[in-house]
């Protein structure tokens, strides 16, 4: 994986949801929280996210930016923008729209997807990506009772139990892209106290393992390696108000490295 496909693969995907929470501090329906994430590899920062995150006890809406930076941003020019609306009911997310876009000195390219239900209802990818024979097919089932990559990281608070507990992490998140299915298998590792400027509080720490399901290349390197990959974290902070988690920190080892995309300040502004 080169330098552009990471800053698109990392500073856009996997910053999708590493919008910080406010924790005891938001007024979940007036507030809009704005947070700035730095994202490194092995250690070395290039590149930036800028969310803002609208989250309610019945609704949330997402808009990333993200881009290289430093010294990554004189080898590549690579950027992406990610949003995502949908409902919370019952204590499950319930996705409407998601829409994102990579862009690189080479192409750009565009994925839309309606959902409803958590059923996916239309689908549009600009350019299409090329169907590779080896490519495993998706069925309407993979459809199917899934949520997008922004719906994936708003996870209701467990109702049994408190926001920083075991039962936080030890769950299975259904994705659909637009282009593949997977599933990300959380599992409790522990506890800890974090502090950004603007936010300290407590978070709870997730191993995260990655299970492809469909329209992934089986025998692809990174697909192999992914799915092997057992050096994967996320940290969860809870929203007070929203009763729903959100990630502080993301960690991922890439064939190249460890990445990181964590939150450094965020700020609170009221609608």
């Amino acid at each position: 994986m080169g330098l552009r496909g990471l800053a698109i693969r990392v500073a856009t995907t996997l910053a999708i949801g590493v919008f910080a929470c406010a924790a005891t501090v938001v007024a979940a329906d007036s507030d809009t929280l704005r947070v700035t994430y730095g994202v490194s590899l092995v250690g070395l920062p290039i590149g930036v996210a800028h969310v803002t995150a609208d989250i309610t006890p019945s609704s949330y809406a997402v808009d990333l930016r993200a881009r290289m930076s430093g010294l990554a941003s004189l080898v590549s020019n690579a950027r992406g923008a990610s949003t995502g609306k949908g409902a919370i009911v019952g204590g499950h997310v319930v996705p409407a729209t998601f829409a994102t876009t990579a862009s690189s000195s080479k192409m750009t390219r565009t994925i839309r997807m309606a959902l409803a239900d958590n059923v996916v209802t239309g689908v549009e990818i600009a350019p299409p990506f090329d169907d590779n024979p080896d490519r495993i097919p998706l069925t309407d089932k993979d459809k199917q009772g899934v949520l997008d990559p922004v719906g994936a990281f708003v996870i209701p608070v467990p109702t049994d139990s408190g926001p920083t507990s075991p039962a936080a992490c030890n769950r299975t998140i259904p994705i659909f892209d637009g282009w593949t299915r997977f599933d990300i298998k959380l599992s409790y590792v522990g506890q800890r106290q974090v502090s950004a400027k603007g936010y300290s509080g407590p978070v709870v720490i997730c191993a995260a393992r990655y299970v492809p399901i469909a329209g992934h290349r089986p025998d692809k390197p990174t697909t192999k390696f992914m799915t092997e990959n057992k050096d994967m974290e996320v940290w969860l902070a809870p929203v007070a108000g929203a009763n729903v988690l959100l990630p502080f920190r993301v960690s991922i080892r890439t064939m190249i490295g460890m990445a990181v995309a964590e939150a450094t300040e965020f700020s609170i502004a009221a609608k």
